[in-house]
């Protein structure tokens, strides 16, 4: 069995800590057992490690994440990249083409999909691994995971099973239908039928979603259907394929599951309920500061309040009002602020848009020993990069330089330039040009052996 993990999402609903590139899953706000900060993809990485289901495992993304996974988990780590956000039945369709044209999966061979964040125990993963025998046993063409609910929620969708007799060597049930989120009544109505939460785990064989997209005269192509995503319809793959399934299984879990999705639920699992710099006073109840700024925040005698704050923003709200953030930054848009990347991080200090059109832009950036950035040129922006600690190389239109501390590097538009950090490297970067926008980059090679191989001694 091969599994799949879905990482998506806007980054709205744990803003200013998320944004477009880095959405909830990537924040080092959990602990893991050795006592060190983590995201909650790379506590899921760690369980499927803990599991022995990484090596089978991939990781399907857009763009804008890529980097982020490889400094969080690795840069083996197998990637699928999706062109641009489409919804997760075009996500799906082309990992199933990536999985048959260019990892050579069999059509036999059963694809397994989970979210890239959920909060649960390990017990779960041992359901996940069942899910291959269950698919197997039932002669279903989806087996889906459902957690038995603890209480009546109205945030989650349900599976509704036909009956309650389970069948086979798992303990599956026969699906009836689904109902989205319901009202606290209809909950609890939902309960006494011995309904599932639905928590977006399901498994199929490869050839059941190949033959789906050869119905819908969709290339099985990986290199084909990327040329084509821009024109796949924005729909889930839930409404365009699980609704519609009439041969459908659920595997019940009976164990800890929780979806971390809005502050008050993620704060509910951190071990500690301050992170960064500041100060919260002992007579503060339930309140929990999150904070990535180099200023200290300060938080005096309040109750059940959640303060974020990023070099995207400040967040003050009420634990239980926090879910409301979505809606409130729904006209708020702006770039990122702060980026991991595989070679390190950044963080914007200052942008400013001129009258006559000239912007500029002003990061700090961290990078780290032994990492390089891309050898890569920009035909609108030049750069100016203050050397601020440590050592690095630099390469620029094929020489190669040492640089230290105190040093100045100019980079002239369309000037070929990458660093490598001999140990870890502090700069400032200042961006000026007529667009400073990520599509302003045109890249060469990655790898510093392949870069190197582009300079001569100056």
């Amino acid at each position: 069995m091969k599994l799949v993990l879905l990482s998506g999402g806007s980054g709205k609903r744990l803003w200013p800590l998320s944004n477009d590139s880095r959405s909830k899953q990537f924040l080092k706000v959990l602990e893991s057992p050795e006592g060190i900060s983590e995201s909650m993809v790379q506590r899921v990485w760690r369980q499927l490690g803990d599991n022995g289901l990484s090596e089978s495992s991939f990781i399907a993304t857009g763009r804008a994440q890529v980097e982020m996974i490889q400094s969080q988990i690795g840069s083996n780590t197998r990637i699928i990249v999706e062109p641009e956000r489409r919804d997760t039945f075009p996500a799906i369709a082309l990992t199933a083409t990536y999985l048959y044209s260019i990892a050579g999966v069999s059509p036999d061979e059963i694809i397994a999909i989970l979210p890239v964040d959920p909060y649960v125990e390990d017990a779960f993963f041992a359901s996940v691994a069942q899910l291959e025998h269950t698919l197997q046993e039932s002669e279903g063409r989806l087996a889906l995971i459902g957690v038995v609910p603890s209480y009546p929620s109205e945030k989650y969708g349900y599976i509704i099973p036909k009956n309650d007799a389970t069948q086979g060597s798992t303990g599956y049930r026969e699906v009836s239908h689904f109902q989205e989120k319901p009202d606290r009544e209809q909950a609890e109505r939902l309960m006494e039928r011995n309904a599932l939460w639905n928590c977006g785990v399901f498994a199929f064989k490869l050839s059941y979603l190949l033959d789906i997209l050869a119905s819908k005269g969709l290339p099985l192509n990986y290199e084909e259907m990327q040329k084509q995503y821009a024109s796949l319809e924005k729909i889930s793959f839930d409404y365009e394929v699980v609704e519609k399934e009439k041969e459908i299984v659920v595997l019940p879990y009976d164990g800890f599951w929780k979806d971390l999705g809005t502050w008050n639920t993620l704060t509910e699992e951190m071990s500690h309920q301050q992170v960064g710099r500041g100060v919260v006073t002992e007579d503060c109840v339930n309140t929990s500061l999150i904070n990535e700024l180099d200023i200290p925040v300060a938080i005096i005698g309040t109750n059940d309040l959640i303060v974020a704050a990023s070099p995207d923003g400040i967040l003050v709200t009420n634990k239980a009002e926090s879910p409301r953030i979505k809606e409130v930054l729904k006209a708020h848009d702006q770039r990122p602020m702060y980026e991991e990347r595989r070679w390190g991080q950044y963080r914007v200090v200052d942008y400013v848009k001129y009258d006559e059109g000239n912007e500029v832009l002003t990061k700090r950036i961290r990078v780290h020993k032994g990492k390089n950035i891309s050898y890569q040129l920009h035909f609108k922006r030049s750069e100016i990069w203050t050397i601020i600690s440590g050592e690095a190389e630099i390469i620029l239109n094929e020489k190669l330089h040492k640089v230290k501390a105190g040093d100045v590097v100019r980079i002239p538009e369309g000037t070929k330039h990458s660093i490598l950090a001999v140990t870890d490297v502090d700069l400032i970067e200042v961006q000026t040009g007529s667009e400073l926008v990520e599509e302003d980059i045109v890249r060469f090679c990655m790898d510093w052996n392949e870069i190197s191989r582009h300079q001569f001694i100056s």
